[in-house]
């Protein structure tokens, strides 16, 4: 292994008796030269298994052994030696819209996962069978679980299905403990055999915690039923349960191996939660995308009424507004998510509608969905951007009967000027100390504020109170 240089000389100033008076920032410049460090930057290189340091920011990748992307910055000074880490870490994740995934001759669902080709030709190849460990929702297991069985038994796999009743009250570390248990007994391979969640958010939530938890990361497939799912928890890597009454309070970024959709699902879902998913489409309409907010304006009701399945008379996906619409969401999804995966830039377009809404949802559960929960903090922030002369009048009234025309609430009495309060100062907690509060400033387009005042809020909600609590817009 290379040695470093020579460690640094400290010159430590002699001391003199001086006429000059003692000041404080003599001690400080004093204490500046003693504190001086000399910095060495190490490369990784591999050479037969082992791991070495070599000198140099730029060590060249055709030099013999395998060069790391990590770093290690050593620091050396009067006080002691610090090595400063820095390691690269990437996640590779897949999100692939299929049909027919429990088709027995469709192999996405068990290999879709895997991208390196002479990998995927080797487990086709294998005599060994495959083995899967698969949570579902209890409520999906009883609509798919027969299906999903004659598939895994067509495909000769080794497998053990888990119906769980994953709704936002069971969201917790007990379910996930639950999960780790059933999870261990049955054993897998934490590499090559990814646990399988096959439901709404909640679902792929929990077990996405779960997977993140046993033996530190197992590789875990997200297959979403519902359509807030679909466009939201599934392409992103959020895994969490609530914790002390607080909504995902405890949780992980570690992002799925893949996430399979497939809108078949959707057809089986209550219309309830088709409107509830469109609240998350919207949003995404609202802050990045005006084709997106005029084709919900003009073809939500028809989306609610379709559940999302294509018309089959129309062959081209570019014109199938069921296909447009999710395309697009995910697709502005994925921009706002990739570069951010782990939130360390905490201005995020996609926390519009989710300022307000963890409180409201949890404070009124299981009265609201998510996405209504959403849709309702989306409504005030309309008016709020209006009143801050960021909308036209005309805009906030077309975002409004958008809204009402894919049948979400746009105003709920439990959602009080005090928990508005709460909320945002919760934010300035958890946000740096700023509210970072996306609006729109258009259709289709929006910015971070964080200069808005009390009285403004005020104003705001009391004109979304007088034009919306009735139900409909005055």
């Amino acid at each position: 292994m290379e040695t470093p240089d020579e460690p640094l000389t400290v010159n430590t100033p002699e001391i003199r008796q001086s006429a000059v008076p003692w000041h404080p920032s003599l001690q400080t410049s004093t204490m500046e030269n003693l504190n001086k460090q000399k910095e060495t930057v190490f490369s990784l290189v591999q050479v037969k298994g082992t791991w070495k340091r070599k000198a140099g920011q730029n060590v060249k990748q055709g030099m013999k052994g395998r060069v790391s992307a990590a770093k290690i910055y050593e620091s050396t000074s009067s006080s002691g030696t610090t090595w400063t880490v820095v390691t690269p870490i990437t996640f590779t994740y897949t999100v692939t819209q299929t049909k027919n995934l429990l088709d027995p001759s469709n192999d996405t669902l068990l290999l879709g996962h895997i991208r390196d080709t002479e990998q995927l030709e080797a487990v086709r190849s294998s005599t060994k069978p495959l083995k899967r460990f698969i949570v579902m929702d209890e409520v999906v297991y009883n609509l798919y679980g027969s299906q999903v069985t004659d598939y895994l038994e067509a495909r000769h796999v080794l497998y053990r299905i888990l119906p769980l009743p994953t709704t936002e009250e069971n969201k917790s570390m007990e379910m996930a403990l639950k999960i780790l248990e059933d999870v261990h007994q049955f054993g897998i391979d934490r590499r090559t055999e990814p646990i399988i969640a096959i439901g709404g958010g909640v679902c792929l939530d929990i077990v996405g915690l779960a997977a993140s938890l046993y033996r530190r990361r197992t590789p875990y497939i997200r297959v979403p039923t519902t359509l807030l799912s679909y466009i939201d928890a599934s392409v992103g890597a959020k895994t969490g349960v609530n914790f002390a009454n607080c909504k995902n309070k405890l949780g992980t970024y570690i992002a799925p191996v893949a996430a399979f959709l497939d809108r078949s699902f959707i057809q089986t879902i209550p219309r309830r939660h088709i409107s509830n998913g469109l609240a998350e489409m919207l949003k995404m309409a609202l802050m990045k995308h005006r084709g997106l907010f005029e084709l919900l304006e003009t073809q939500g009701q028809f989306l609610l009424d379709s559940k999302f399945q294509s018309a089959k008379v129309l062959e081209d996906d570019s014109i199938d507004p069921a296909s447009v619409s999710t395309r697009v969401a995910i697709e502005t999804m994925l921009e706002e998510l990739a570069p951010n995966l782990w939130e360390d830039d905490l201005d995020r377009l996609v926390d519009f509608g989710h300022l307000i809404s963890p409180e409201l949802e949890m404070k009124v559960l299981p009265a609201l969905l998510h996405g209504e929960a959403v849709n309702i903090d989306m409504a005030y922030m309309v008016y709020l951007a209006r009143e801050m002369g960021l909308l036209t009048e005309d805009e906030k009234f077309r975002i409004v009967c958008c809204m009402m025309g894919m049948e979400l609430p746009v105003w709920h009495q439990d959602c009080t000027f005090a928990l508005v309060q709460k909320s945002l100062s919760d934010r300035l907690q958890h946000s740096g100390g700023l509210v970072r509060m996306p609006l729109p400033t258009g259709l289709g387009r929006a910015e971070i504020f964080n200069d808005t005042n009390e009285d403004t809020l005020f104003r705001a909600y009391e004109k979304w109170c007088d034009e919306l609590s009735t139900g409909s817009l005055q």
